[in-house]
């Protein structure tokens, strides 16, 4: 797959219903939000929170369109409390969650950070997913290239993939096949579409 990532569409597994869209599609491309006991609409970015859910898809015009319509009241069928920067909550748990699936796959050994290393992997073709930070240098990114028929993820910034590896910053990392991998692409394409313009391009290099 080339430079541009996966396909945003994900064709296995349940499908719901956007309240912004109305477009049915697989789960795994939507962000589901509850109702806390406080009355406000909670994200819930690993569908573990109880009760009545609603689901959005992972784009931040369709989250916008969901707070400016008050969709979120009819979907729930009561009065809610839109939190204001409920986007931003939903980008920053996002982000948490692709930190964390990274931190994941590195304590495992399915990821690895720097230059030297990834370019190692990639050549013994050990590779599957290539990360790179949306802020590193475009002309030292280039120099490395997507695994054939493998994933490219290039919408975190060098400070989150650092937190991802416990260091300081990372602009580019690997990670090797498998389950992890998987999960770390499936949440960084909801992630991207929080961060990307409808041209593709980025809309920011992160928070």
């Amino acid at each position: 797959m080339g430079r541009g990532g996966a396909s945003k569409d994900r064709q296995d597994g349940p499908e719901r219903k956007c309240i912004a869209t109305g477009e049915v599609q697989p789960k795994g491309g939507l962000i589901r939000f509850v109702m806390g006991p406080d009355g406000e609409v909670v994200p819930d970015i690993l569908e573990k929170l109880p009760g009545r859910g609603v689901y959005v898809a992972a784009d931040r015009a369709a989250l916008q369109r969901s707070v400016d319509k008050n969709l979120f009241a009819r979907g729930l069928k009561q009065k809610v409390k839109v939190p204001p920067d409920l986007i931003d909550v939903v980008e920053r748990q996002l982000v948490r969650r692709v930190i964390d699936l990274i931190s994941l796959a590195r304590k495992s050994g399915a990821a690895v950070s720097g230059y030297e290393k990834v370019k190692s992997w990639l050549d013994r073709e050990d590779a599957e997913v290539l990360i790179q930070a949306v802020d590193g240098s475009g002309r030292g990114k280039s120099k490395l290239s997507t695994p054939h028929f493998g994933r490219y993820i290039g919408w975190l910034t060098a400070d989150e993939l650092g937190m991802a590896f416990g260091r300081e910053t990372v602009i580019h990392a690997a990670l090797a096949s498998g389950g992890l991998g998987k999960r770390v692409v499936e949440e960084a394409q909801r992630l991207r579409g929080l961060r990307e313009t409808n041209d593709g391009t980025g809309r920011r290099e992160g928070k």
